[in-house]
């Protein structure tokens, strides 16, 4: 860009500048955004899941204490096997109880 168009368009010139800001930004941290859909369903599914098999918590206070802005788009509590699975943003997870002393853990996902 050249002076003389900085001096003309100040407020085009400052949203290209912030817009290359932007972009540097998210290149850098480009491997913490691919992680963060996995996030979303893995939190759900640990957090309801110690929620509920290891503090004993009804399931509609676990389900209130889970609760994000980001929707998940699946979710399965199978109280027989102590086991909650989640999907969201296009992930899925499933979390299942161990043992008092040990809690819940994330499963391996296939």
């Amino acid at each position: 860009m050249s002076l003389g168009l900085i001096k003309r368009r100040p407020f085009t010139s400052l949203l290209v500048l912030l817009f290359i800001v932007l972009l540097a930004l998210g290149w850098s941290k480009r491997t913490a955004l691919a992680a963060f859909p996995d996030i979303i369903s893995a939190y759900t599914a640990k957090e309801y899941c110690s929620c509920r098999y290891v503090m004993d918590n009804p399931a509609d206070y676990c389900l209130a204490y889970v609760k994000q802005y980001v929707p998940t788009s699946s979710f399965v509590d199978d109280a027989a096997h102590k086991q909650v699975s989640v999907s969201g943003l296009g992930r899925s997870n499933t979390a299942a109880w161990l043992s008092q002393r040990q809690g819940c853990q994330l499963l391996p996902t296939p």
